[in-house]
C-alpha cells in the first residue's frame, strides 16, 4: 500500500488539491479485517467566502467549523438529513476551502462496501456519487475535523496521481443557489475514461497546467 499524503499536500490551493486528489487512496481502518481501500475518481473544488457555492459564503458557523481548520482534515456533512458528504480541507487554516469527494472506484474491501451499500455488484451506482462514497466508508459526522494525514480511521495514501490528459473539467453539481458565476465554473475533477463519474456529459478535457 502506499504511503499517506502528507499535510503539506492540502495546504494548496483548493483548484490545485482537487485536481490531485484523481487516483489518490482513502483507506478506512486500515490493517484490520474491515479494511476499504477506495481510489478517488471525481472531486469538486469549493473556496471560501468568495464562493457563493460554498458552505462557507456566509461566514463561519458551527456546522462548517472543520472547513475553516487546518488542511489535510475532514469535513463531514449531512445532506437531505441522509447522506454523510465527505470532503478534504485544504489551504491556509482560516481560509474555508475544502474538496468534496463526489465518487470513487473500488480497489479492495468490496465485500465489506457492497454490504454497507446493499448492492450485490461492483457497478459505478456503488460509488458514483458523494453520499455513496460515504456510505462506503461508514462515515459520521464524528468523522469531521480528524486528520488524514495522520494514522487513524480514515487515511489519505498516495495512490496514483493522474496526468493532466487524463483530466475531465466541468461546472459542479447542484450548485443552483450559487451566483451565474460560480455555477459555470469548471471546478469539478473527473478521470477520463472512467465509469465511476457522475454527470460525465457535462465534463471537457481540461487544459494542461
Amino acid at each position: 500500500m502506499s504511503a499517506r499524503l502528507t499535510q503539506a499536500f492540502f495546504a494548496r490551493e483548493v483548484e490545485i488539491v482537487a485536481r490531485d486528489l484523481l487516483g489518490r487512496h482513502l483507506v478506512r481502518d486500515r490493517g484490520t479485517p474491515d479494511e476499504v481501500v477506495l481510489r478517488i475518481t471525481e472531486t469538486e473544488a469549493y473556496g471560501g467566502p468568495e464562493d457563493t457555492a460554498s458552505h462557507c459564503r456566509a461566514g463561519r458557523t458551527a456546522r462548517n467549523a472543520p472547513m475553516w481548520g487546518p488542511p489535510g482534515h475532514a469535513y463531514v456533512y449531512v445532506c437531505y438529513g441522509l447522506h454523510q458528504m465527505l470532503n478534504l480541507v485544504t489551504g491556509e487554516e482560516g481560509r474555508g476551502q475544502a474538496v468534496l469527494i463526489r465518487s470513487c472506484e473500488l480497489v479492495s474491501g468490496g465485500e465489506i462496501v457492497r454490504a454497507r451499500r446493499r448492492m450485490d455488484r461492483d457497478a459505478p451506482a456503488l460509488l458514483a456519487g458523494p453520499g455513496k462514497v460515504g456510505a462506503a466508508l461508514a462515515l459520521d459526522r464524528s468523522f469531521s475535523g480528524a486528520s488524514l494525514f495522520d494514522e487513524g480511521a480514515l487515511e489519505a495514501h498516495e495512490g496514483t496521481p493522474i496526468v493532466d490528459r487524463d483530466v475531465l473539467v466541468g461546472p459542479r453539481v447542484g450548485v443552483d443557489y450559487a451566483n451565474a458565476r460560480d455555477r459555470a465554473a469548471k471546478k469539478r475533477f473527473a478521470i477520463a475514461g472512467s465509469r465511476w463519474v457522475t454527470h460525465a456529459n457535462s465534463l471537457r478535457r481540461a487544459r494542461s497546467r
